[in-house]
This record gives structure tokens, C-alpha cells and sequence, in this order.
């Protein structure tokens, strides 16, 4: 693993709350104005489409893999924060965990971009001082300390306040953003 390195130019982050179904995101300067947000969502097609189910998986990963790239091309973003997804209820989803977490990874290694990884527990605590937290609690709390531009779509909504959530932890645990904006 190469160690995580300090952007060469302005810090744009990429924070994301990875889920084949619904991944949020956002966009921050270094100031943490919000530059962009949204929900990728995918929905499964294989039995609509009459393809396999792996087929059908591989699509989606396509898809998040494109608009991530996209996202991350238009506003040159220089460091990923994510939360680390953890627990499955059943094989389908521990399979759709490791998908995930491969598509933060490899984008990362791939386009050089540094990344720091965040429980979903480490986020709530830090921004509500509690292990778990309801969705709009955690929304509630979002909104007091970023100016988020809510979609008015509930999953869209959650999704985002999950992600500005870990850059929440990460402004507050990471040394390296910590060091960033110590000399900008």
C-alpha cells in the first residue's frame, strides 16, 4: 500500500458513501463549500432484461464507475474520503461490500488520488456523539454545519448526508487534511 500523499495543487475532496444502490457523494473545496452532491442510483435488471445476474451486476459497477470519473475529471478532485462498509446480512450483499470498496480502491490507486477510509460508527459518533443515529437525525445535523442544497428526494437526501458525514470525521480526525489547510 503507498502511502497517502498531500495534493499538489487545490484540495478538492471527493466524499462518498459507497452502496451499489444508492452511493452518495459530494464535492468540497478547501474551504468545505460544497461544490456538487448527488446519489448514483443503479437498479438491478438482469430478470427485466433477461441476462445474468453477474452481467447484470457488472453494468452497475460500469455505471458508478463512469459518473465517479466524470464527477472527478470535472472538478479535479485531488482526495477521496469514504466510509468503510462493514456487515452484510447475507452472500449478495458481502459481494456487493467488496464491490464497492474495490471501486473507491481502485480509483484511487488508478488515478493517483489519495484516500482515507471512515467507519460509518467513527461519523456518527463524531457528528451526533453516538454510535447510530436515525437518517434524519443525521440530516438534521448535516444541515447545521454545511450548506447543503437538498434534492427534496429523500434517498438522494440520505445518501448525501451520509457522505458530508465522513468528510465531518475527516476534517476533525485526519492529520493529513489537518496539515493541508494548516498551509493553504
Amino acid at each position: 500500500m503507498k502511502p497517502t500523499t498531500l495534493p499538489k495543487k487545490d484540495l478538492i475532496i471527493l466524499t462518498n458513501d459507497p452502496s451499489i444502490t444508492g452511493w452518495g457523494y459530494a464535492v468540497l473545496d478547501s474551504k468545505d463549500n460544497i461544490l456538487a452532491s448527488d446519489c448514483i442510483k443503479t437498479a438491478p435488471l438482469h430478470k427485466k432484461r433477461r441476462t445474468r445476474k453477474g452481467d447484470d451486476t457488472v453494468r452497475r459497477v460500469s455505471e458508478i464507475n463512469h459518473r465517479l470519473l466524470r464527477v472527478i475529471r470535472h472538478y479535479k478532485v485531488s482526495y477521496i474520503l469514504t466510509e468503510l462498509p462493514h456487515g452484510s446480512q447475507n452472500a449478495s450483499a458481502a459481494v456487493m461490500i467488496g464491490i464497492v470498496t474495490g471501486i473507491v480502491q481502485t480509483l484511487s490507486d488508478a488515478l493517483e488520488i489519495g484516500v482515507e477510509w471512515y467507519s460509518e460508527m467513527d461519523a456518527k459518533k463524531c457528528l451526533l456523539g453516538k454510535n447510530s443515529a436515525t437518517k434524519k437525525e443525521t440530516i438534521d445535523a448535516i444541515d447545521k454545519v454545511y450548506d447543503v442544497k437538498w434534492k427534496g428526494v429523500k434517498y438522494k437526501d440520505e445518501a448525501v448526508a451520509d457522505a458530508l458525514a465522513v468528510h465531518y470525521v475527516a476534517c476533525k480526525q485526519s492529520n493529513v487534511l489537518q496539515l493541508f489547510k494548516s498551509i493553504q
